[in-house]
């Protein structure tokens, strides 16, 4: 039996929609005070108050984590309401399209400094307390995007991804000493808000190139990190979980 992660407060970045809103259910379900972080506010508190009418303890706040006055505002925010931070989730991301020759240097800076720069900056702001605490518990939302496929149009989605995990590794280092640990979790196509609108038929293909036959839920991507965060898992940091449905195993699609 795992060890219950009840009363445990959690952070999460981007926690308002898609697999970040996935998380932060998750957590809450599993008892967890979850601090759930967007730079929209509304959104934010929507989804904070539809994790609290189901039961659980959540809190919305507004904070853009590519700006470290919005990470270190964020952190303070959680350990203001918790007393300390157990857990972090940075999932915040985004994926505009833009492809060579079209992408401009803005295009780039803009997807790292949210996707990588704001890894880094929210790991920063939430280190003192996990140091106080004397342990923490911190997932980084990778993708098989950038560290194992590629992509048409998102190379700077995928440059950021790919290197989010050069971070991880050399930050499980660093950490280890205060008994914190950093892992990534490294989704394929999961079935979230983005894909809606585009259509069915574009849907059957995406199902179709997975052996598993379905596209991945929130909740799987949940579920893989709720383990990275439990007392079971203090013996691993640096690591990378791929939660695909064997997406990247074939050497050709899978037959439809």
């Amino acid at each position: 039996m795992f060890a219950s992660l009840a009363g445990r407060s959690v952070v999460v970045t981007g926690g308002s929609r898609g697999i970040g809103r996935g998380m932060a259910v998750r957590f809450a379900e599993a008892g967890c005070r979850v601090l759930l972080a967007a730079r929209n506010a509304a959104e934010a508190d929507q989804t904070a108050a539809e994790i609290t009418a189901a039961g659980g303890t959540a809190f919305g706040f507004a904070a853009d984590i590519a700006d470290p006055d919005g990470a270190t505002a964020l952190a303070a925010e959680a350990e203001r309401r918790f007393g300390g931070i157990d857990i972090l989730l940075a999932n915040a991301g985004i994926f505009p399209s833009a492809r060579l020759g079209e992408m401009t240097p803005a295009d780039f800076d803009q997807v790292i400094a949210t996707n990588l720069r704001g890894t880094f900056l929210s790991v920063t702001a939430c280190l003192p307390a996990m140091r106080r605490a004397g342990r923490g518990r911190i997932i980084v939302t990778s993708s098989i995007t950038g560290p194992v496929t590629g992509y048409p149009g998102w190379a700077h989605y995928g440059a950021s991804k790919a290197g989010q995990l050069g971070f991880v590794r050399t930050a499980a280092i660093e950490l280890a000493a205060d008994a914190i640990t950093i892992n990534a979790v490294m989704p394929g196509n999961i079935m979230t808000e983005g894909l809606a609108g585009i259509g069915p038929d574009y849907l059957r293909r995406m199902e179709a190139s997975i052996p598993m036959r379905r596209l991945g839920s929130v909740a799987d991507v949940a579920n893989a990190a709720l383990f990275f965060a439990s007392d079971e898992a203090g013996w691993i940091t640096g690591q990378t979980l791929v939660i695909d449905g064997g997406q990247i195993l074939p050497e050709a699609a899978p037959d439809a």
